[in-house]
């Protein structure tokens, strides 16, 4: 008896030791967030620096069916799901995520694509006469999202199209001077894109540089990022996605809470398994369109996790945060604030009590995010933030470090109107996961002067004399990072055109079409470009905001107007029009990017904002497209084709990439 008592109180006392984020994880074992597993080329090989000769990298993803389980924090237990997934071979990874495709400037990556999903899709079967309805869930295609690779053949073609049963191989010849970076890959079959990625189809896909800046060039941020005694500035991968998986009764209506009702909670029964399986109904509720996220209250994932825990974080360190938004439409709004203690756990809480909770104890101050990276591409200077927008199809990579141990929350907060999706169905701030950050290192001085401090360290250990003294120089000026900058300023280029886009949703007609300059997508409807051109392309929206992606040549921020005429892109610059205050566009003059938002806050044409992108048509001809990024829109109709063409007459290509000059 008295064995069993003392048992007992030691029972009580290690209960009473445990830190309030491991109680809050009682139903469930969770490790803590890890990076997704790699392939391609991994960091555990021997002797593989980073100078290495290009390599022949070959890689296989198979697309089936996998049975798994997401985390369900408002029934305090696990939901079965069975999704569409990337699998490689021989490598080991319970979460619905894909591996992460490691590659670096120079390679040629191979990736044999094969579709496992069954042949017997209804949705294919049937003849279609309009291709702007979804359709053929289970055929598919790759996109590297990002990559500056040729579109054409067996390359970064999204104009395939593989039914079940084939394997195919593509080539991607990386050039020797694309940027380093955070990119991505996901599926990109018209009809079919936004239902594959809302199953978990994509995976973060990251080139790796050691190239060292120099008076004639400049060379990749990873080599100022090496690890350093005093800063070994750890790597977070963090691939953010919306798993919309539902599970349906006998007539094939979603399961809500309350029963039937089209705005309701999602819920799934003890032994049902959620699937992504169509867009439409039989009857409703849809599983896309504006609110539908909101409303089911599904959980955005990290790394295939529902609320994970990011360990191992440390006073004063700062860490990379590669971040992807992977998702279909929802946007990211990511703020970081410590957690009052003994806060409690949020399982069994339902949407508004979550809401209530994060309210109540996520009340810290903001810890102060430094964007290094958009898209994959490195800035010309650190900006620092308080929250970093994330529409879909987005990547920020930031240096983030606390300095106070304790617990953290990583929040997305509420949208300004018309900063994000959903005008009409805003959602409060909710908790995507948890930092457990351990004692170390003061940090010194303000949030910018303790990064300064860490990088002129790391540049003068890391970078090559003379090169160093100029980096360091730049560093002690503002956090410029012009050494780092692949692409030129294109700002006084001299444009020899321009192309309008206009998107627009036309709710009068049955199906909604959704336009790009007043036409749905049509394969045979080409825009004509020419290799070698500068060129600006103005942007706006006529319904709602869009995220505008383009494929194969990014793009440089010109300028972002607001309806009244406003520069919101200046550095400092105060997007105000609605009344509240909208932060995303603030610096982004100048900024090389890949997608961008197109806001209308109004709805309506005189609501619309301007942006003025400026991009170089460069090294690749070959056919590809640009589209909205919340798929469900591509997937019907909101997407045009590109072709680059040869030029008339002989003329002198710009330098870009790797051979631009610093200093």
């Amino acid at each position: 008896m008295e064995r069993r008592n003392i048992a007992l109180i030691t029972a009580v006392l290690t209960f009473i030791a445990i830190p309030q984020t491991a109680r809050a994880e009682a139903g469930r074992v969770e490790p803590g967030l890890k990076n997704p597993p790699v392939i391609g080329r991994t960091d555990a090989e021997p002797g593989d620096r980073m100078s290495a000769a290009a390599r022949d990298l070959s890689v296989a993803l198979s697309v089936e069916y996998r049975d798994g389980q997401m985390w369900n924090p408002s029934t305090n237990r696990f939901d079965r799901v069975r999704l569409r997934s990337y699998v490689s071979e021989g490598i080991e990874n319970a979460k619905l995520v894909g591996p992460t495709i490691v590659a670096r400037p120079g390679d040629t990556l191979r990736v044999r694509l094969t579709n496992k999903l069954p042949a017997d899709d209804p949705s294919c079967q049937q003849r279609q006469t309009n291709i702007n309805i979804p359709h053929c869930f289970n055929s598919t295609n790759l996109h590297v999202h990002g990559l500056w690779v040729s579109p054409a053949g067996n390359s970064d073609n999204v104009f395939l199209t593989f039914k079940p049963g084939i394997s195919f191989e593509h080539e991607y010849n990386i050039p020797v001077d694309h940027p380093a970076g955070t990119f991505w890959y996901h599926p990109h079959l018209h009809g079919s894109t936004a239902l594959q990625v809302s199953s978990g189809m994509g995976g973060a896909l990251i080139l790796r540089g050691d190239r060292m800046p120099t008076a004639a060039r400049t060379g990749d941020l990873d080599v100022l990022l090496r690890p350093t005694p005093a800063q070994p500035f750890p790597e977070r991968i963090m691939v953010f996605q919306q798993i919309g998986y539902a599970c349906r009764d006998e007539a094939g209506r979603i399961k809500t809470e309350p029963a039937d009702d089209d705005n309701g909670r999602w819920v799934c029964d003890e032994n049902d398994i959620g699937r992504v399986q169509r867009y439409l109904g039989p009857v409703l509720p849809n599983v896309f369109g504006g609110g539908i996220w909101v409303h089911s209250e599904r959980h955005t994932s990290i790394n295939g996790d529902i609320l994970p825990v990011l360990r191992r974080a440390k006073v004063g360190q700062f860490e990379r945060w590669r971040m992807i938004h992977a998702g279909v439409r929802d946007t990211i709004n990511l703020i970081v604030r410590k957690m009052a203690p003994n806060a409690g756990s949020v399982d069994g809480l339902n949407t508004q009590e979550m809401y209530d909770y994060v309210a109540r104890n996520c009340v810290g101050s903001p810890v102060p995010l430094h964007l290094v990276a958009a898209d994959g591409l490195t800035m010309r200077k650190v900006h620092q933030v308080n929250n970093a927008v994330m529409q879909p199809g987005y990547r920020w990579d930031a240096l983030v470090a606390f300095r106070e141990p304790g617990t953290y929350c990583l929040i997305d907060s509420s949208d300004p109107t018309g900063g994000g999706m959903d005008i009409d169905n805003p959602h409060s701030p909710r908790l995507m996961g948890t930092v457990v950050v351990e004692r170390g290192s003061a940090l010194r001085g303000t949030a910018s002067e303790a990064l300064t401090t860490a990088l002129v360290a790391a540049a003068r250990q890391n970078i090559v004399s003379p090169t160093a003294t100029a980096v360091v120089a730049d560093l002690n000026n503002g956090l410029q990072l012009s050494a780092f900058v692949s692409h030129p300023d294109l700002t006084k280029t001299k444009v020899d055109g321009e192309q309008v886009a206009v998107f627009n949703i036309d709710l009068t007609t049955n199906p909604a079409r959704y336009e790009i300059n007043g036409k749905v997508f049509d394969p045979t409807n080409i825009r004509r470009v020419t290799l070698g051109s500068v060129e600006d392309w103005l942007l706006s929206s006529h319904w709602e905001g869009h995220p505008h992606h383009i494929h194969v040549n990014p793009f440089q921020v010109i300028s972002v107007l607001d309806p009244n005429g406003k520069d919101v892109s200046e550095p400092g610059a105060i997007d105000d029009y609605t009344g509240e205050v909208d932060n995303q566009f603030a610096g982004m003059k100048g900024v090389w990017k890949d997608t961008i938002w197109v806001k209308n806050p109004k709805k309506a044409p005189d609501g619309a904002y301007t942006i003025r992108v400026r991009t170089l048509y460069n090294r690749y001809i070959g056919e590809f497209v640009f589209h909205c990024h919340i798929l469900d829109h591509e997937d019907q109709g909101m997407m045009e084709a590109v072709s680059i063409g040869l030029p008339r007459v002989k003329i002198t290509p710009v330098a870009v990439g790797h051979g631009s000059v610093h200093h």
